[in-house]
C-alpha cells in the first residue's frame, strides 16, 4: 500500500517545480511550502516538530497522524499540543489548494527561502522554535545575505514631522554608508524609512505581515514596486495571505531577529513598534530610541524604552552606528580624548609665559612631585607642555 502524501501529488510537484527558490532539493523545496502554507507564524509546535524531523519527516508524519495514526513525541511539546495544531493544520492538507499556492507564488515571481537554501538570515535561529519554517521574497532574495550590517528603523503609523525628519535623516545616512535599513513597509515611520534609503542609493529590506505578493497598505504600491527592484518584501505566510493583527505582531519578531539593530523613532505608549523593540531586547539585540518632546504623546513609547529597557539614546546615525558596534569610518572606538583630572590639575598650575619648576607645580597643584613628574612627562609627549633648564610651561 502506497503511503499517502502531497509531496507524492503529482500536480503539485509540477506546481512546485515552477516557483524559484535557493532550495536545490525538490522534497525539501516542497515541503518548506506546504509548511509555510500549514502552520501560522510563530507556530512553536511546527517549528519544534520540523526542527526534530526535517521538513520532509515532520510533513510525512504529520500527514499519517491525519489519516489517524500516531503522531510521535516530539521534545518539548505535549501530545495535547501537537493534536490540537494537526486539527488546525488538517483544514489546508490538501493537494489542491497547496498547488494553487504554489501557482500564485510562480505567478508572482517570488522566491522560496529555508534554512537549507542560501541566503537564509542566520541570526533568525535565535528565535529557536518560532523560527519561520520558510520566507517569500519578492525583489532581490540576495538582499537577505547582506542583513549583516543593518538596523531596524520602525515607529509610529501616525508620525509627526518631526518623527519623519529624524527618520528620514537616519535612514539615509546609514543607507550612505552601506548599512542596510528594515523596517515594515508601513505609512508613517516605515515609509520615509524605505523612502530615504532608496533616495540614498543604499540597500532596504521590507518585512511584511501577509503575503509577500501582496501590496499593504495599498497607497505604498509605488513604494513597494522600488523597494523590490533595488531590495527585498519578505513575508513569512505563504502567497495570498492576508496581513491581520496576529500576523502583524509575529512579522514585528522578524524584524528584530534579522537585524543587528534595532531603533524605534517614535512611538505612542501603546504603539505596536514596542512589540518590535520588546522581542529585539528578548533576543538581546542592541535597542536604541529617538527621544522626542516631553508633551508629545508620539513620543511617550520611546521615553519609556529610554527609561525601563535601558534602550540607548539615539539623536543621529553615529549613535546607530555605535549600536552596530561601529564609532566611523575606520570601524574602531574613538580614543578617549578626555583629559585625565591629574592632568588638569597640573595645566592649571602651569603659565603660558612663565617657567615654574617641579616643587612649584607640585606646590600649585596639590600633587606630589613624582606625580607631577609622570604628568609632564606625558604632556610633554602631547604637545601641551614644554621643557627647559628653567622648568616647565604650557607649550605655545
Amino acid at each position: 500500500m502506497s503511503e499517502p502524501g502531497v509531496l507524492r501529488d503529482g500536480g503539485l510537484r509540477e506546481a512546485v517545480g515552477l516557483v524559484r527558490s535557493t532550495v536545490t532539493d525538490p522534497d525539501v523545496r516542497a515541503a518548506r511550502l506546504v509548511w509555510s502554507a500549514l502552520a501560522e507564524p510563530g507556530d512553536s509546535v511546527a517549528g519544534s516538530l520540523v526542527a526534530a524531523l526535517g521538513a520532509v519527516d515532520a510533513l510525512r508524519t504529520v500527514e499519517r497522524a491525519a489519516a489517524g495514526g500516531l503522531m510521535p513525541g516530539v521534545p518539548g511539546v505535549e501530545p495535547r499540543e501537537l493534536a490540537v495544531q494537526l486539527e488546525r493544520w488538517r483544514p489546508r492538507l490538501g493537494a489542491r489548494l497547496l498547488a494553487a499556492v504554489a501557482h500564485e507564488a510562480a505567478r508572482a515571481g517570488l522566491t522560496l527561502l529555508a534554512p537549507e537554501g542560501a541566503v537564509w538570515p542566520e541570526r533568525l535561529a535565535d528565535l529557536g522554535a518560532h523560527a519561520p519554517v520558510a520566507l517569500w521574497v519578492r525583489g532581490d532574495a540576495a538582499a537577505l545575505g547582506a542583513l549583516d550590517r543593518s538596523v531596524a528603523l520602525v515607529g509610529a503609523r501616525a508620525s509627526t514631522a518631526y518623527g519623519e525628519h529624524v527618520a528620514g535623516m537616519l535612514a539615509g545616512d546609514l543607507a550612505g554608508e552601506g548599512i542596510a535599513v528594515v523596517s515594515g513597509g508601513a505609512y508613517g515611520i516605515d515609509g520615509v524609512a524605505h523612502r530615504a534609503a532608496l533616495g540614498a542609493g543604499g540597500l532596504t529590506v521590507a518585512f511584511v505581515a501577509g503575503g509577500a505578493d501582496r501590496v499593504y497598505p495599498a497607497g505604498h504600491a509605488h513604494l513597494f514596486a522600488r523597494i523590490a527592484e533595488r531590495g527585498a518584501i519578505v513575508g513569512e505566510v505563504a502567497p495570498g495571505g492576508t496581513p491581520t493583527k496576529w500576523r502583524f505582531l509575529q512579522r514585528n519578531r522578524l524584524i528584530a531577529a534579522v537585524s543587528a539593530a534595532t531603533v524605534v523613532v517614535e512611538a505612542g505608549r501603546r504603539s505596536g513598534s514596542l512589540n518590535t523593540a520588546g522581542h529585539a531586547a528578548a533576543l538581546g539585540r542592541p535597542l536604541g530610541a529617538v527621544p522626542g518632546a516631553v508633551t508629545s504623546a508620539t513620543s511617550d513609547g520611546c521615553h519609556r524604552l529610554l527609561r525601563e529597557f535601558d534602550a540607548t539614546c539615539v539623536t543621529c546615525a553615529a549613535d546607530a552606528r555605535e549600536l552596530l558596534g561601529e564609532w566611523g569610518p575606520g570601524g574602531a572606538a574613538p580614543a578617549d580624548d578626555r583629559p585625565r583630572p591629574e592632568a588638569i590639575r597640573v595645566l592649571d598650575a602651569l603659565a603660558a609665559r612663565a617657567w615654574r619648576d617641579l616643587a612649584d607645580v607640585a606646590r600649585r597643584s596639590g600633587m606630589s612631585f613624582a606625580e607631577v613628574q609622570a604628568e609632564l612627562g606625558l604632556l610633554e609627549l602631547d604637545g601641551r607642555v614644554e621643557s627647559s633648564a628653567d622648568g616647565w610651561r604650557l607649550a605655545r
